[in-house]
């Protein structure tokens, strides 16, 4: 199944074989415990309204993309604001990137020298995103 990202009218085909590394390791359900003055435990829990990670992790062996599908995942990125619609496993979640945690990476497969970097070169992303 595809794992699009779509902001506007512009849609970017991610690697299918990008792993949702944190989808278990999130909980809604915020608690937190205290004692009162008198000894007895007081917990408080709600459930969040927005906030989960979601981090898509390549490989160098199985999630290549094109140099010029990274440009433009960067350039959405380094805009304030942007909200993308990331389809992932047919479901649509409305996501920013997480800038506190190094919302883009792309990694060359292969290191050419400057001046034969190409925008069709193979890269492997990792993308951090916080659904809204």
């Amino acid at each position: 199944m595809a794992i699009t990202l779509t902001h506007e009218s512009t849609t970017v085909t991610l690697p299918d074989a990008l792993e949702w590394a944190d989808e278990y390791t999130w909980s809604p359900v915020e608690q937190t415990s205290t004692y009162t003055t008198t000894g007895a435990l007081l917990i408080e829990e709600a459930t969040k309204q927005a906030g989960r990670p979601i981090t898509l992790e390549g490989t160098i062996d199985r999630t290549w993309c094109p140099r010029s599908t990274i440009d433009q995942l960067h350039t959405w990125a380094q805009t304030t604001g942007t909200v993308l619609t990331l389809t992932l496993r047919g479901i649509a979640h409305q996501v920013i990137f997480d800038h506190s945690k190094s919302a883009l990476q792309g990694l060359p497969v292969l290191f050419y020298q400057d001046s034969s970097i190409a925008s069709n070169d193979w890269y492997y992303p990792t993308l951090r995103f916080l659904e809204l």
